[in-house]
């Protein structure tokens, strides 16, 4: 989903930008300084970034396409479902701090590999596990791999293509659209057509990790082929990008602000991938119409990711956009409280352009911060700190809906929150630098 592309929470690396985001003064990187990495291996990456972009989402689009059989099979209660779509914000905010110590260890190429075989064992363990905990436990195993791959994916574009950041970016986001969309749409298809058995309907998404643990693999085994790594202190941060230790990012108000419009946006998509298409069915609409509609939903980041970044960039101030994607939230939500058979295909699109809230907040990013230091921290802070607010949002609503005994509250929740969402990001959006609110006062000179 182009909604979650990559949270990046760490210290060496700048986010990924628009092709119109210029690069903050200062941020040029030592990869960006080393010599060309040889064809082979460049053509290789790229397969690499293609298959493991597809892989970061169908652990979680699969799962809410057939979340009625699981809590059948396996006999959750609505709050333990709603539990399920809050693991993966809990694992990218868990996990994905992990993954620039493991990378500093090991190599980003040797972490990723290893996310992807995670992934592939946690989606072949996790339908068998036999009972909710096991479930559970296997899920957490797949999300792991795809938080520490989220986290690295961007650190690999800058470090192989430091001249083709934005189109390589928007390739990434373009196949984890493509893998969150086709997971949601053709999950319950395949699963009738291997005999209807939710479990194999599951596990089938391994094969997708399987195949790209093969190229990332190869990479490892190729050592010297590729850009070398960037070259640190011994605090262990990248001498070109410098600490930026006089930031404190905290003060800023709009750090503040744009963490929580993360946070907010974050928990508007894992709802939408956990529930949207569970509220469908309920709704009268077949399991493979409501796998559709949700991956129509997911779709819509495809070409978004692309237009969005483009045209926020050439914007002072960013919150018409969220004033836009906002109503467009709010209209969808509607249409599913009054009407959520008669015009599920409307809702559908309306709420996919709402969930492009994330490209946009990952453009604010770039933009809110003028040096790379300021960005890497600012990106560090406003996805970490989203994240742990979006955890509670889809277990709520599992809660509601079974309190409840039907989707009105839930949905009334959903339509509640995109108004603060609404509000802070205006408030992110404008134009200023976290630098200029944040910087620490230096020290008065000693007399």
């Amino acid at each position: 989903m182009a909604s979650e592309e990559t949270p990046t929470p760490t210290p060496t690396m700048v986010p990924p930008s628009s092709p119109e985001t210029p690069i903050p003064t200062g941020s040029r990187t030592t990869e960006e300084k080393t010599a060309a990495p040889r064809a082979w291996a460049v053509r290789l990456v790229t397969v690499g970034i293609v298959l493991a972009a597809l892989n970061l989402r169908p652990a979680i689009t699969s799962l809410g396409a057939l979340l009625e059989e699981v809590r059948d099979g396996l006999g959750m209660s609505g709050s333990v479902a709603g539990l399920l779509t809050s693991v993966p914000p809990l694992c990218f905010a868990v996990f994905g701090v992990m993954a620039p110590r493991l990378a500093k260890r090991f190599g980003a190429s040797a972490v990723v590999c290893a996310g992807m075989v995670a992934i592939a064992a946690g989606l072949i363990i996790r339908p068998y596990a036999g009972n909710t905990v096991g479930f559970l436990v296997a899920s957490a195993l797949a999300l792991m791999g795809i938080a520490v791959s989220n986290v690295l994916m961007p650190v690999i574009v800058k470090r192989w293509f430091p001249d083709r950041v934005g189109s390589m970016t928007g390739l990434y986001s373009m196949a984890l659209a493509m893998g969150t969309s086709l997971a949601a749409a053709a999950t319950v298809p395949v699963t009738d057509a291997l005999g209807g058995n939710w479990q194999t309907g599951l596990s089938v998404w391994a094969a997708l990790g399987v195949a790209a643990v093969v190229p990332w693999a190869l990479l490892v085994r190729a050592k010297g082929a590729g850009p070398a790594e960037p070259a640190r202190t011994a605090a262990g941060a990248a001498t070109s990008t410098g600490t930026g230790d006089e930031l404190r990012i905290t003060r800023s108000r709009t750090a503040w602000a744009l963490a929580v419009f993360f946070g907010l946006q974050a928990t508007a998509a894992y709802i939408t991938m956990g529930w949207m298409a569970q509220i469908f069915r309920d709704a009268g609409v077949s399991a493979s119409t409501a796998g559709v509609l949700l991956a129509v939903t997911m779709a819509m980041g495809i070409p978004l990711a692309f237009v969005i970044p483009r045209v926020a960039a050439r914007l002072p101030r960013q919150g018409p956009i969220v004033v836009v994607l906002g109503v467009c939230g709010l209209a969808g939500y509607a249409g599913l409280y009054f009407a959520p058979s008669s015009g599920a295909w409307a809702w559908a699109i309306l709420l996919g352009i709402s969930n492009c809230a994330f490209p946009l907040a990952l453009t604010m990013v770039g933009m809110r911060a003028r040096t790379g230091a300021g960005v890497v921290k600012l990106s560090a802070f406003a996805q970490s700190t989203g994240y742990l607010i979006s955890i509670p949002g889809p277990l709520l609503v599992g809660v509601l809906y079974q309190s409840s005994g039907g989707w009105g509250v839930p949905i009334a929740l959903m339509a509640a929150l995109m108004v603060p969402q609404i509000v802070v990001g205006v408030l992110a959006g404008r134009n200023r630098t976290v630098e200029d609110e944040a910087a620490a006062p230096k020290a008065a000179p000693a007399s």
